[in-house]
């Protein structure tokens, strides 16, 4: 069962399963320190509570709550509690990068980020079960070779259901103030390019405001500095590299575009208390 759980990416094109009580300590996989996955992965919470970080933000995953994690994100499992059980379902980077879901794919992404967990209004909750079953019965028939065409259309068909999904949620109809909307709006240009840039002047200008009230906006509406921002998700990427991936701490330093490992490991000692070599040993 193990070798089945995504990870960080899927060997096969995909993979679904279902986690109960007794599974439990297999998500100790994510517990003990961030993990970047490359794989796509969608979950249906039936019971159970779980907190978790998905990308520095801290969620708590209910009974009757559907989980999406885009490629990319950055996982940390912080509890389990209660009667677990959970349907999941992985797409691997490899068949993602060469599907032709673009359409239904770009029109989900940010409404993803912005809520990658929802709620299943009650009348949906047997049927998402019983999709979940029916493609369980499939990959226990065929497993992971099934046609790719036909995976192809399963997954349009996920992503179109979730854009329906999202559209009844009351969340996408809640109007922000300018404030909340350029925070917003900084973090996620953050999500996108702190591996490349880490000023916040950069930021400022990309939002076309300048960089004392960019600072003055997100302190306000988020208690952090955009220093702190940016950094925290330089550091957690470090982290999960470090820990999930089999890369040279030179490798990493250049994915973070750091000029060199000197540079790096000060900066990284900085905000974690140890050397980056020290880290992936502890």
């Amino acid at each position: 069962m193990e070798n089945d759980i995504p990870k960080i990416d899927l060997p096969d094109n995909w993979v679904i399963g279902k986690l109960t009580q007794n599974d439990i300590s297999l998500l100790s996989l994510y517990a003990n320190y961030p993990c970047r996955l490359k794989a796509g992965i969608f979950a249906f919470c039936r019971k159970g509570d779980i907190e978790a970080s998905l990308n520095l933000t801290r969620y708590r995953v209910k009974a009757n709550t559907l989980i999406t994690i885009q490629p990319g994100t950055i996982l940390q499992i912080h509890k389990v509690e209660g009667d677990v059980e959970i349907y999941f379902m992985g797409f691997s980077s490899d068949f993602i990068n060469r599907t032709d879901t673009r359409k239904p794919a770009i029109d989900i992404h940010y409404a993803v980020k912005d809520y990658p967990i929802i709620e299943i209004k009650e009348q949906r909750t047997e049927l998402l079960e019983d999709y979940f079953s029916l493609l369980l019965k499939v990959y226990e028939t065929f497993g992971p070779s099934v046609n790719e065409a036909l995976l192809n259309h399963l997954l349009s068909g996920i992503l179109i259901g979730l854009n329906v999904l999202y559209k009844d949620k009351p969340q996408n109809k809640v109007l922000l103030s300018r404030a909340e909307q350029i925070s917003k709006n900084f973090n996620r240009l953050v999500m996108q390019n702190y591996t490349t840039q880490r000023s916040v002047a950069w930021y400022a200008q990309q939002l076309q405001i300048t960089q004392a009230h960019l600072s003055t906006i997100v302190k306000q509406t988020t208690g952090k500095t955009c220093v702190e921002i940016i950094t925290s998700m330089v550091i957690m990427d470090a982290k999960a590299q470090l820990k999930s991936t089999n890369l040279s701490i030179h490798d990493i330093a250049c994915s973070l575009n750091f000029t060199n490992m000197s540079f790096f490991g000060k900066y990284f000692k900085r905000y974690v208390g140890m050397g980056p070599l020290e880290y992936r040993n502890s």
